[in-house]
């Protein structure tokens, strides 16, 4: 089933020059889906005119706009003073349905306040939440927060347990995922109040919660789901992508040595490209906004075009399995359900 993804071809630290290669390398390999780069057109059509791509392509359309958000730019100016933005633009055709998803790479909180406004969020969710994958041991891991909301009370980290179940659900097809909930210890006493209760919450509810994970825990690949508040998760999501690059360099530095260390290396590349892959976080660039009335990735704003490329294939695949309908239905089940005990957790 073919898709629309609107991009933002603005966004982030390279703009066109990534954003529009790596549509072009998507579209090379799902032919069935169409792409609307929004942005200014002028810098989008030389942009393909240099890689090539006949005017008359099929399954891409470019769509004007005239403004750009900046990445160091305020949110509330953003929103308020740039309503032509290539930001705001991409978010307003999944609002009218023109769009099944968009992608954007441009600044986060801006992102977030002018989806939010755009789309609003779902009923009975309060927050949306970042989710996105990171490697593990045995597959991958939804985590979330990763940075939208810092400040969270219990029943928020409720939500948020509820929405990356669902996502795994919908792009995994796995039925149960199990849930844990990321603290400074396995034991239920350990933690700050708010996890705490966010602990009794979960066990009330009928998500299938594997109790308290620690730090090391999210990469053994414990739990298909790890929830956290965006202060704890964003600073873990860079804590480990530090951790990646130094362990990179760390391997680089001492194989290029000496003589012996390099034919060492030439011995060891089969396993060294295999090590890079793994960990290549590239891999799992694109971080959902969840809770909202509409799908919405987020790439990193450094994201060269094979990095951007992954986020638009994560926009595609949520919109492909009917992840935001999933979504709604699950939330308004659970909604539904607490009101009819009287607020208590589902």
């Amino acid at each position: 089933m073919g898709v629309t993804i609107a991009i933002d071809a603005m966004g982030g630290d390279h703009g066109v020059s990534v954003t529009v290669p790596a549509a072009m390398s998507y579209l090379d390999k799902h032919a069935e889906d169409v792409i609307i780069l929004v942005g200014l057109s002028d810098a989008i059509r030389s942009e393909l005119d240099a890689l090539g791509v006949p005017r008359d392509r099929q399954n891409l359309r470019i769509h004007h706009s005239t403004e750009v958000v900046g990445m160091d730019e305020q949110p509330q100016s953003a929103l308020r003073g740039k309503k032509d933005s290539s930001m705001r633009v991409s978010i307003n055709l999944v609002k009218n349905n023109e769009a099944s998803a968009c992608v954007s790479a441009g600044n986060t909180g801006a992102l977030m306040a002018t989806a939010r406004y755009v789309l609003k969020t779902l009923p009975g969710i309060d927050r949306p939440a970042i989710a996105s994958y990171l490697p593990t041991r045995s597959g991958q891991v939804c985590m979330l927060d990763l940075g939208a909301n810092v400040d969270c009370t219990a029943e928020h980290l409720l939500q948020f347990a509820l929405m990356g179940s669902t996502l795994v659900t919908a792009l995994e097809h796995k039925e149960s995922p199990t849930v844990g909930l990321l603290n400074i210890g396995s034991e239920d006493i350990k933690g700050n109040e708010t996890v705490k209760q966010a602990g009794e919450l979960l066990q009330a509810s009928d998500l299938n919660f594997y109790g308290n994970v620690e730090g090391d825990d999210i990469f053994k690949g414990v739990t298909d789901v790890v929830v956290c508040d965006g202060f704890v998760g964003n600073v873990a999501l860079k804590t480990a992508e530090g951790v990646a690059k130094m362990m990179g360099g760390f391997l680089k530095e001492g194989f290029g040595r000496n003589i012996l260390t390099k034919i060492a290396a030439l011995v060891s590349l089969p396993v060294l490209k295999a090590f890079k892959h793994r960990l290549d976080h590239r891999r799992y660039n694109g971080a959902s906004f969840l809770g909202l009335k509409g799908i919405v990735v987020k790439s990193h704003g450094s994201a060269d075009t094979f990095a951007f490329e992954c986020a638009i294939e994560r926009a595609a695949e949520e919109a492909r399995g009917g992840m935001l309908e999933h979504i709604s239905e699950h939330v308004e089940k659970w909604h539904n359900a607490r009101q009819a005990n009287g607020g208590e957790a589902a």
